[in-house]
């Protein structure tokens, strides 16, 4: 049994642009919310406030 991918919503601080994680040409941008896996990489971009977390929207139901 595989283990599901913890991911959490990101997006770029006010003016940077973030590579994608094995994706150098793809960028994370401050104008859309995106969804990325929990690595070493990602969590140590938020740290260094190159990416924030995003709370993801509330779904109605």
């Amino acid at each position: 049994m595989s283990a599901a991918i913890q991911t959490i919503a990101v997006r770029a601080a006010p003016g940077l642009r973030v590579p994608v994680e094995g994706k150098p040409h793809a960028y994370i941008t401050d104008t859309e919310t995106v969804s990325v896996p929990v690595t070493a990489y990602n969590l140590r971009r938020i740290a260094d406030g190159d990416l924030v977390r995003v709370q993801p929207a509330k779904r109605k139901g």
